[in-house]
């Protein structure tokens, strides 16, 4: 006996680039192939990855330079006016602290990535401490696009998706304006499909 596929419930259909309402948008200026660790095992997912801007790094770049400075001005403050010595070692100690995470953020951003699939969007950065979330679509509660002044003279945001747990929550930064705004358009239209079951 032969069921009416009217009366059966629809599938979801894979999330995939014709889904996104700008899909050109999610890779132009991006890395082109995410960085993983030789020693770990690749985690084989259906679907493509697509990384942030190479313009984040040079903003965060420029954000620690400044903050850098700062931090040096204080401590020169404190040593040569104050007459205090014992501020240019939390200092010292601050700006090596975030020399060294320069140093090591271009390889940190090219291991960023998110994968839209058919139920849920997979974010992944790291690479010797590697974390990946998976959040499903109908969760969001609310999809966010920030820039800060430095960001937005950079051309990048950060898209914040915010789900009922906190602990799933996702912060993707250093997305492109046209990406972000790509995506959050995707992630709004595909969650109010898949929490009205539609």
């Amino acid at each position: 006996m032969t069921q009416n596929p009217e009366s059966q419930p629809p599938i979801p259909a894979p999330l995939n680039s014709a889904a996104v309402t700008d899909a050109a948008a999610l890779d132009h200026g991006t890395y082109s192939g995410i960085r993983t660790s030789r020693s770990a095992a690749r985690l084989e997912l259906d679907g493509v990855w697509h990384q942030i801007s190479p313009r984040y790094v040079v903003s965060q770049i420029v954000q620690n330079v400044i903050f850098i400075a700062i931090i040096a001005a204080a401590a020169l403050v404190a040593f040569l006016v104050l007459d205090q010595i014992w501020p240019l070692i939390p200092a010292g100690v601050i700006i090596v602290i975030t020399l060294l995470t320069l140093l090591i953020l271009p390889r940190q951003a090219r291991a960023i990535g998110y994968m839209l699939r058919a139920d849920d969007i997979v974010f992944r950065k790291g690479i010797l401490w590697q974390r990946m979330i998976a959040v499903p679509y109908g969760r969001m509660q609310l999809v966010d696009i920030t820039q800060g002044p430095l960001d937005r003279a950079f051309g990048v945001s950060q898209l914040k998706m915010v789900t009922a747990a906190a602990t799933t929550g996702v912060q993707i930064p250093g997305l492109t304006q046209a990406a972000a705004e790509a995506l959050r358009d995707t992630l709004i239209e595909v969650a109010e499909t898949r929490r009205t079951g539609l």
